[in-house]
């Protein structure tokens, strides 16, 4: 039986743990502000902002 064809584009870094987060009106504003000035997705902000607090 032939191997199952995967969607999507390859990637060196699956995402492939999801979880939902619930966030303030200001919260979600400071957001979506940072993502319209950086051009990037709201997930991939979310990951910024995670990754920022390995540096702290």
């Amino acid at each position: 039986m032939p191997e199952k064809k995967r969607m999507g584009r390859p990637t060196d870094s699956p995402k492939t743990t999801q979880f939902s987060v619930r966030f303030d009106d200001e919260t979600l504003q400071i957001l979506d502000d940072y993502c319209k000035r950086k051009k990037c997705s709201r997930p991939q902000g979310v990951r910024i902002a995670v990754k920022k607090l390995k540096e702290e």
